[in-house]
């Protein structure tokens, strides 16, 4: 039976809320991956918050851009021990930190991570099923037969017709490089686009303020525990 609602989306390492959200609003999320990879962005990073303010974790993958997301390669492990301690230390006090520190830490010191997707995916799948509840199903992009050369917006219809689900949730950022007639044509293929809105979202308790929406999900999993899953707006409170 295909699945109703899919959402679609490339990996990111340990997303925001907003990606849980957008996953928790499908029945079938796809891993878009094999597409090209972009430094500096989310794939390979993301922020926690430290008694210093901000700060940026960042999955060493060199300075390369011509690549497909599914290829790039992790440099060295040497940022997995850093990256956990850095959380460690700076979650220690938070109340929900002990309940997902056995998880965490096995994520993150568990194996040797050596594929950039792989590692997204799995923290992503991971912190789906045992962290938040959520249920949705997982595929990649290359379980789909996609012909070379096709235009972004032909290769997302292509891949979207064959999920044969009848609803897409789409970011709204996809509003800056969709253009009207795309939108229409995604639509006029039996397709309801249901846009995602990131705004309204509740604080919860968070170590050192001011408040920051924007961060990686393990900020919300080790400030709220069991509770985490009641900050994501898909989940109705």
């Amino acid at each position: 039976m295909p699945p109703e609602t899919v959402a679609m989306i490339q990996s990111s390492y340990v997303p925001w809320k907003g990606y849980f959200d957008q996953i928790n609003m499908a029945d079938l999320f796809v891993f878009y991956d094999d597409v090209q990879y972009t430094k500096d962005d989310w794939r390979n990073r993301n922020r926690i918050k430290t008694r210093h303010g901000l700060r940026w974790i960042t999955v060493p993958c060199g300075s390369g851009i011509d690549r497909r997301i599914c290829d790039v390669r992790i440099e060295h492990a040497h940022w997995q021990r850093k990256h956990w301690e850095l959380i460690r230390h700076s979650y220690h006090r938070a109340a929900g930190f002990e309940r997902f520190r056995p998880l965490l830490e096995e994520l993150y010191l568990g194996r040797e991570w050596v594929s950039l997707s792989e590692l997204n995916q799995t923290f992503i799948r991971t912190l789906c099923r045992e962290a938040l509840g959520i249920p949705t199903a997982f595929a990649d992009s290359r379980d789909y037969d996609l012909p070379p050369g096709l235009e972004r917006e032909q290769r997302w219809l292509d891949l979207l017709r064959q999920t044969g689900a009848r609803n897409f949730v789409i970011g709204p950022a996809a509003r800056d490089y969709l253009a009207d007639d795309k939108l229409r044509e995604i639509e006029a293929s039996g397709l309801n686009l249901v846009w995602m809105d990131y705004e309204g979202y509740p604080e919860y308790r968070q170590l050192f303020p001011p408040f920051e929406h924007r961060v990686s999900i393990l900020d919300l999993l080790c400030n709220e525990g069991e509770d985490a899953r009641r900050f994501l707006k898909s989940t109705g409170g």
